[in-house]
């Protein structure tokens, strides 16, 4: 599972230009089984994505495709972390310690 923080690299109003891809690009990722919560940082200076994927590598390369990469508008960090307790909600996305 992954937490990824994105940072805002530009101006608000860079940010909403891209913004309606952004939300686009992010409904495909829900849909595609990748992310499971997202939402805008408080104060708004970037935002949270809860992810998750095979690996890290799968991670950077859909990082690599968001509409806000890609325009320049914000900076991703990656934290990649094994959730062995969940919500019964998220129960499926429990992982074992090796």
């Amino acid at each position: 599972m992954f937490v990824l923080e994105l940072t805002y690299t530009a101006p608000l109003d860079a940010v909403d230009a891209v913004l309606p891809d952004h939300v686009v690009w992010l409904e495909e990722q829900y849909e595609k089984g990748f992310f499971l919560a997202s939402g805008r940082k408080n104060p708004r200076d970037g935002g949270v994505i809860l992810a998750i994927a095979g690996d890290r590598a799968r991670i950077e390369e859909l990082v690599a495709t968001d509409p806000f990469t890609v325009a320049g508008v914000c900076a991703y960090r990656i934290t990649e972390f094994t959730a062995t307790k969940t919500s019964p909600e998220l129960a499926r996305h429990r992982q074992p310690l090796d």
